[in-house]
């Protein structure tokens, strides 16, 4: 064991004792997640419109507040949790870009379909990341696997590696499925 090994954290231990209800190793776990949760946010964020009013700051919170909520848990590894922070910050950012469009279309209290949305945001620039969840929607619907492929690669930045560990398959699966899952998307987001 070299001393880089020694100095860092074990953060799947933190994660697992966190779970299992050690409320005070949440308190420890939280310095060594936040820099990857912001850089997380920073690469959702990129793939933006420009000038987004939501902060990188805000989403790291925001999802953070949505780990924290999480009752029962089992952590699997440090990817496992970047994961699942990756999804809550997609959920979050797909929230916002419905409830923007809605507002800007004046029916900030009315429930709109996801097609109304598509059509009430045609004139923005930025409807790539409300085309992409629905995408992934239907992706879901013939292939879970390949939809959690996406969410892991593409929204937490996972390698091919960490994918495979996370999802407990093999690399050649992850690199499979994650060139059939871009072609279907772009096909999909194409049309």
């Amino acid at each position: 064991m070299n001393q880089q090994d020694l100095a860092s954290p074990n953060i799947t231990q933190m994660l697992r004792e966190w779970g299992d209800g050690r409320r005070e190793a949440l308190d420890e776990l939280l310095p060594h997640i936040y820099a990857e949760l912001h850089r997380q946010a920073a690469r959702a964020l990129r793939r933006e419109r420009q000038n987004h009013s939501l902060q990188t700051t805000a989403l790291v919170h925001e999802a953070y507040l949505k780990l924290v909520d999480q009752r029962n848990v089992e952590w699997k590894s440090r990817s496992h949790f970047f994961a699942i922070a990756a999804q809550a910050m997609r959920r979050i950012l797909v929230d916002y870009a419905k409830t923007r469009h809605r507002k800007k279309r004046g029916g900030e209290n009315e429930n709109m379909p996801l097609e109304e949305v598509f059509l009430a945001a045609a004139d923005e620039t930025n409807v790539d990341l409300l085309a992409l969840d629905e995408a992934l929607s239907r992706l879901a619907a013939f292939d879970p696997q390949q939809e959690q492929i996406v969410e892991l690669r593409y929204f937490c930045g996972l390698s091919l590696e960490e994918t495979a560990e996370t999802l407990n398959i093999s690399r050649a699966t992850v690199a499979r499925d994650w060139d059939v899952a871009k072609a279907w998307l772009y096909r999909e987001l194409t049309r």
